[in-house]
C-alpha cells in the first residue's frame, strides 16, 4: 500500500463513529494530564484547547482550511 492509500485509511478510521470515540478518548488523557501537571491551573485554557482540537479533528476534508 502506498502513503496516499495509508492517509486515506487514516481519513475513513477518524471519520468512523469509533475513530471519534478514540480520538475524543485521547484528548481528554491530554487535557487530563495537562491539568495534573499544572495542578488544574489552566484548568479553562485545556478545555478549550481540547475542544478547538476534537472540532478540527472531526471536521470531514472539504477543502476548506481550518484556521
Amino acid at each position: 500500500m502506498d502513503v496516499g492509500g495509508l492517509g486515506d485509511k487514516a481519513k475513513d478510521a477518524l471519520n468512523s463513529e469509533q475513530g471519534e470515540q478514540r480520538s475524543d478518548q485521547a484528548l481528554d488523557k491530554a487535557e487530563q494530564f495537562a491539568d495534573d501537571k499544572t495542578g488544574g491551573k489552566f484548568d479553562t485554557q485545556t478545555d478549550k484547547a481540547g475542544d478547538m482540537a476534537d472540532q478540527r479533528i472531526g471536521q470531514q476534508d472539504d477543502g476548506q482550511s481550518g484556521g
